[in-house]
């Protein structure tokens, strides 16, 4: 697990030309999101994956609805890779839970949120096991509503972020080793 965490990278420099088949990639998130566990057992993670013309579609789309404030290069990059993995939670989901556990109705939202962060580096890292590289974008909460309309998605979903992924095309910058004992107490 380290290992796979340590190889995890954000890569910017993706391109169209994955190492594994595109229906183990498919195959590997649909079987990550059944076993990401979250509190509850309330499954209210959802994922949309876009490849192809879908893939492309929806970097132009993000570019059209930041009105050209995000350079066109940088939105190309996220279009130029094999695919992007779209994470939501549902809100319907919580809010079910929120009345049916109303001692825990103010944490349902968060729990949803770490269920979805727990998929992520876990998808993260499993693709980068593959040899494929991945970064995490946050368009949110601007490109919202015409994520929604564009594939027809309910309302009650709330879009957490955005995952281009593919083929690497080049390492980024090595680490700098942090001291981690600003962030870690053991009391032993």
């Amino acid at each position: 697990m380290i290992e796979a965490l340590r190889k995890r990278r954000t890569y910017y420099n993706l391109g169209k030309e994955i190492p594994v088949s595109e229906e183990e990639v498919f195959d590997f998130i649909k079987e990550a999101t059944e076993l990401v566990p979250d509190a509850f057992d309330m499954k209210s993670t959802r994922i949309v994956v876009l490849s192809g013309e879908k893939q492309e579609e929806l970097w132009d789309k993000i570019y059209d609805e930041f009105e050209g404030k995000v350079p066109r290069e940088k939105i190309d990059g996220f279009k130029n890779a094999f695919g992007t993995i779209l994470y939501f939670y549902d809100d319907e989901v919580v809010k079910g839970l929120q009345e049916q556990f109303p001692p825990y109705a103010d944490n349902f939202p968060n729990w949803a949120m770490q269920s979805s962060a727990m998929l992520q580096i876990s998808i993260w890292s499993g693709l980068r096991e593959m040899n494929i590289g991945a970064n995490i974008q946050h368009y949110n909460p601007v490109i919202d509503d015409m994520i929604r309309n564009l594939y027809n998605l309910p309302d009650s979903y709330k879009l957490v972020g955005q995952m281009p992924f593919g083929e690497i095309l080049s390492e980024p910058s090595a680490k700098e080793k942090e001291d981690i004992s600003k962030r870690v107490i053991i009391l032993p």
